[in-house]
């Protein structure tokens, strides 16, 4: 299955990539192009009806992540091409971030995960009427970047999963560049964008104005607990070249947090810079209350090198699934030197064939007496993506079952210098890694784990969360409203494996799971067509599953993007689609990361 795409990267690798797209030609006099990553065969006419072929589907893939320089300062409001948007529709907006600029105009392009933060805001103001903008966040690096009077962008740093076309660096500057594209957050009045190497960036809630980077967590350096004097050592030297060198702040904020809606709490994560290259992992938790004032703040040390995107928690625990690492002390000169992307210098660790799941004690709880430095270990060996939820139950017997929903892939699929099929040597984007054993890639599963009244662990097993699911799947979402609590329905993306040569990624499925009867229900997409991340958005009743799912739908062939607004009890029927709404053709943008629903 892989040999069609890389013989087509191999063909069209001396081929010049275009900065500018015909594609994606503006609807407005004067207004930038669409940029596209694809090459010169893209320009060709699109058309639904093609077949289904390797040349096909790589230009596809290659258009769903091409760049957008327009910006949309002014709301524009969407027009319906299906259905209707009821009037008792929740009020409220619906941000969503990820990259916007992936190919700049001089012929470098690099992992989606090193593109320009483009924060995307849909308001639904009432009366049936959603407005969109959309700009770009004014990162320090973004202002480097791009020229400010034309608007032309030049890539002057790679970022830490890519290379530029020239393999060199602009002198003067960090190693690494926070491009703020990850997740987006709004929480005590206030609008971030969040990246997992740096401070947040703080935006204007309404205009979308970059107000400048943040420490939102405050952090203060304290004494190191549970480390040993060479570590200690080994960390006062690592910490201050990293910092200097690489632009990383002390604690790195994780762009990953939790929201316990029970108390109203705003939940989030930083580790230490040095923990990327030594065998310890340093967590801070803090939570703060509607007003952002900090309520609590935990630290804890673990003796194990762990990279951490995504985690979870319970009303007893802080929950980390320990995707392990290592230094790779070969890939540092490459790094350094620019001949290779920053992620060369850390590999996985697969010496162990289990996984490590942490369980922090959250509260002073003295009915908690495990050791929490020894980790349960779960029975495969599995990298964990994202997580849905997590909860706890106790019986009368003291006992308590933890239940976690999350993706994981394996180890053997997994690899940092080819996330989304990134194939730096050529600095192209090539399906085939993204498409590969279906039982390797992401796929969502039920962790159990069981403890007795002292807390040590009895047992932990790990399942497929439906046995009627076996297809990969990714970005498990619940009714926010139960977040940390016992929930029946999860919602993932997925793929319907209609496409031949690209069966699994780019997704193009939402899956609805019912965890109290193992049904299984899929809302699917058209030829051509995929979709990004889904959000739930309740309808405030006590009902889990009385909302709305939305998520954004990319149709490559006709060169838009559509905001798709799906009832969540209806999925699986013919009538389940409230509305689809489109956005501007000028205006179409690339495949977006995580959103947040911020209700009125």
């Amino acid at each position: 299955m892989q040999a069609p795409f890389f013989q087509l990267s191999l063909l069209f690798t001396s081929c010049p990539y275009p900065t500018t797209s015909k594609l994606f030609s503006s609807a407005t006099a004067g207004t930038p192009r669409r940029r596209c990553v694809a090459c010169p065969s893209a320009t060709t006419p699109i058309s639904s009806s093609l077949p289904d072929s390797a040349i096909t589907a790589f230009e596809d893939y290659q258009r769903l992540f091409s760049s957008q320089p327009t910006e949309s300062v002014d709301p524009l409001p969407l027009v319906a091409t299906e259905g209707s948007l009821p009037a008792d529709f929740p009020l409220g907006t619906y941000y969503l971030n990820g990259p916007g600029m992936i190919s700049d105009d001089h012929g470098s392009i690099v992992n989606p995960l090193d593109g320009h933060g483009y924060l995307r805001a849909f308001r639904f103001i009432g009366g049936g009427v959603v407005m969109y903008s959309a700009r770009y966040v004014e990162t320090e690096a973004a202002k480097e970047e791009r020229e400010a009077k034309t608007g032309e962008w030049r890539f002057r740093q790679p970022g830490l999963f890519s290379l530029l076309k020239s393999h060199m660096r602009a002198p003067g500057l960090t190693l690494l560049k926070n491009v703020a594209n990850t997740t987006v957050l709004r929480w005590g009045g206030r609008l971030f964008c969040l990246w997992e190497g740096g401070h947040p960036y703080e935006l204007e809630p309404t205009s979308l104005a970059t107000i400048g980077p943040t420490d939102i967590i405050k952090t203060v350096d304290g004494r190191r607990s549970g480390c040993g004097d060479v570590l200690n050592l080994a960390a006062g030297i690592t910490k201050p070249l990293l910092c200097g060198l690489l632009g990383i702040p002390p604690k790195r904020t994780l762009s990953h947090y939790k929201i316990d809606a029970q108390r109203n709490r705003l939940l989030m994560l930083s580790c230490n810079v040095e923990d990327l290259f030594l065998p310890q992992t340093n967590l801070t938790f803090y939570e703060f209350d509607k007003y952002f004032e900090l309520m609590q703040k935990k630290e804890f040390v673990i003796s194990d090198q762990l990279l951490i995107h995504d985690w979870a928690f319970t009303d007893s625990y802080y929950i980390i699934m320990g995707n392990r690492t290592k230094l790779n002390v070969s890939g540092i000169f490459p790094a350094m030197s620019g001949i290779a992307p920053m992620t060369s210098t850390i590999s996985l660790n697969t010496n162990q064939p289990t996984t490590p799941i942490y369980l922090l004690p959250r509260f002073c709880n003295d009915t908690i007496q495990r050791d929490w430095r020894i980790p349960v270990e779960a029975p495969s060996q599995l990298w964990t993506s994202h997580v849905g939820n997590a909860y706890e139950e106790k019986d009368g017997n003291g006992k308590t079952k933890i239940e976690i929903q999350a993706s994981v892939c394996s180890y053997q699929w997994f690899n940092y210098e080819k996330m989304f099929g990134y194939d730096w040597p050529r600095s192209k984007l090539d399906p085939s890694f993204m498409n590969a054993d279906k039982q390797a890639l992401p796929h969502l599963v039920k962790i159990l784990i069981e403890l007795d009244a002292r807390g040590s662990s009895l047992f932990c097993s790990i399942a497929d969360s439906s046995i009627h699911w076996k297809k990969p799947a990714d970005f498990p979402v619940i009714n926010p409203t139960k977040s940390g609590k016992s929930n029946r329905f999860m919602y993932a993306n997925s793929t319907s494996g209609s496409n031949k040569f690209l069966p699994h990624f780019p997704f193009d499925t939402v899956v609805k799971f019912d965890s109290y009867n193992d049904i299984v229900k899929t809302w699917c997409t058209e030829s051509r067509r995929f979709i990004g991340e889904p959000m739930f958005i309740s309808k405030g009743t006590k009902y889990e599953e009385d909302g709305y799912i939305i998520v954004i739908e990319y149709a490559i062939f006709r060169q838009k993007c559509y905001l798709v607004v799906l009832d969540a009890k209806r999925i699986g029927d013919e009538d389940s689609i409230v509305v689809k709404l489109e956005v501007p053709e000028h205006l179409s943008f690339p495949f977006g990361f995580h959103g947040f629903w911020d209700k009125k």
